[in-house]
């Protein structure tokens, strides 16, 4: 069986005036290395694409991370300047494609944004800059130009109890992440499940109560250290299993041979 393939969706970048679909290597790197998954980049419309024509040709979604923000008029709010950078197009593509496979069962991990981008499709609210807010810790990416500094595994979470996430992990209870988000999860939309916790009571992981199949998003990173830290490690390859599961639901079934009567 060929290796099944995951829908991620781009987001759109601008270099030297010319406009690209783009997405971090790390996402794709972890898909391949560690779920064992191939990924088409989506590109990212805010009109056009066809969900299901997408959908029916893979058999998982990764929704990343960004340096941009789900758009406050998706949440009943108004933007400021102060809410941006936006990207509509990467908004008008991930929301379809997430509230589509959750109606399908196509396995779903959603990270950072992705995450925001969950809530949001299912009817919750987001709030920014959450540093602000009193007793809330600073979540923000450290100022330092190492990639590696940045996305350091430094922080602890809360793993609930039987919960999906701990049932994929193998373990529950507090487990240091790496978190870098200056938004983060308001109301919780009415299909989600918070699964894990900060210490300062910011959402960090839900799951989808009533899914068909696997439906996580994450607020951190594991995509950042999915081939060296066990816990990112063990999220990845649960999210390659339940690709592969769907796939295999899929696999057409191997016809039997034909009978041919001998030429007279």
């Amino acid at each position: 069986m060929p290796k099944p393939i995951v829908a991620l969706p781009a987001d759109i970048r601008e270099f030297e005036g010319a406009v690209w679909h783009a997405t971090p290597n790390q996402y794709v790197k972890a898909a391949l290395k560690v779920a064992d998954v191939m990924t088409f980049i989506i590109p990212a419309f805010e009109e056009g694409n066809d969900t299901d024509a997408i959908l029916d040709r893979v058999d998982g979604l990764l929704v990343s991370g960004s340096a941009t923000n789900v758009h406050p008029s998706l949440y009943g709010q108004t933007a400021t300047d102060a809410d941006g950078p936006f990207d509509i197009a990467r908004d008008q593509t991930s929301l379809p494609l997430i509230r589509r496979a959750l109606e399908r069962g196509i396995p779903l991990l959603a990270i950072c944004r992705g995450i925001q981008e969950l809530n949001v499709a299912l009817g919750g609210t987001l709030a920014t800059e959450i540093q602000d807010q009193p007793g809330i810790w600073d979540h923000r990416k450290p100022d330092a130009p190492e990639r590696d500094h940045m996305y350091a595994i430094r922080q602890p979470v809360f793993i609930q109890e039987g919960s999906c996430i701990a049932r994929h992990l193998g373990l529950s209870g507090q487990v240091q992440i790496n978190s870098l988000h200056r938004q983060a999860i308001a109301e919780t939309a009415p299909r989600l499940k918070v699964e894990a916790t900060a210490e300062d009571g910011t959402i960090e992981a839900v799951s989808v109560i009533d899914a068909k199949g696997f439906a996580i998003g994450v607020q951190w990173h594991p995509e950042y250290w999915a081939e060296t830290d066990a816990p990112s490690r063990a999220l990845f390859e649960a999210f390659g299993r339940a690709v592969r599961d769907y796939a295999a639901t899929k696999a057409p079934a191997t016809a039997a041979p034909k009978a041919f009567a001998a030429a007279g």
